[in-house]
């Protein structure tokens, strides 16, 4: 029978020991398949578990939410049955809602087209929803006080001078609670200090002045989100400490 087969084949042109060793190959191939499947498998399956030794470290490890209390504060200028930083935050939301285009310019009577503004515009804004006028409030103080605003460098100029972060910086300063500028992530007490509505004033690294609003909205550790227009368009981000180096102000207003 298997001198019938050899002669099957050398009929058909084709040697049987081609075919035996094409056979061969064939189950060398498989052979490694077989190798490279087990072993990307052993590899996946280790990957998984380490991730998964990872992940339960890290929810025994990981300290709770930090849970900050928040503070009692009683002024309600606009009578809205909001206090004052609830006003602030939720005034400060609306400009990330809006979509407000980051737009620096000069506008005559001071105040930008709705829609347009910088991060100057978040604050008096934010402000005017809990019913202060900024405008009017650092307008009259540098009329009667220049010499305590240098960015007016002595010549007043009601068009633009509340939307200068160095001139609110000045006016918060003066008339509003100041405030820590550390940031102490898990730390309850420092954290405490560090509310919703507050307004937080920075100088960059390009020497570029920059001014938000400090959100209600904490990480897990505690550490706030601020509000702010830093371009192309307001945000509510995770930035707090990512400043805290460079900050200049941190305020409560109004004073209690």
């Amino acid at each position: 029978m298997f001198l019938y087969v050899q002669k099957v084949f050398k009929v058909s042109g084709v040697e049987y020991n081609d075919i035996k060793a094409n056979m061969f190959r064939g189950e060398k191939w498989g052979s490694q398949m077989k190798k490279a499947l087990f072993i990307t498998l052993s590899i996946v399956t280790s990957i998984l578990f380490i991730v998964g030794i990872v992940f339960i470290i890290k929810a025994v490890i990981q300290p709770s939410p930090v849970v900050i209390e928040k503070i009692q504060f009683s002024s309600d200028k606009d009578c809205d049955g909001l206090n004052d930083l609830d006003d602030i935050i939720e005034g400060a939301r609306k400009e990330v809602q809006n979509k407000t285009v980051y737009r620096s310019e000069y506008y005559p009577g001071g105040y930008p087209p709705e829609g347009e503004g910088v991060c100057t515009d978040v604050v008096w804004r934010a402000l005017k929803n809990a019913g202060y006028d900024l405008k009017s409030m650092i307008d009259l103080d540098i009329s009667k006080h220049t010499s305590d605003y240098p960015r007016v460098e002595g010549k007043p100029d009601p068009n633009i001078d509340f939307r200068r972060v160095k001139n609110q910086l000045a006016f918060f300063k003066k008339y509003a609670t100041n405030l820590t500028l550390e940031v102490k992530p898990y730390d309850i007490e420092n954290l405490k200090q560090w509310q919703g509505g507050d307004i937080v004033t920075l100088d960059s690294d390009e020497h570029i002045d920059h001014v938000g609003i400090i959100s209600d909205k904490r990480r897990r550790d505690g550490v706030p989100y601020v509000i702010h227009n830093g371009g192309p368009k307001p945000r509510e981000e995770d930035r707090l400490l990512y400043w805290e180096h460079k900050l200049t102000g941190h305020f409560r207003f109004p004073n209690q």
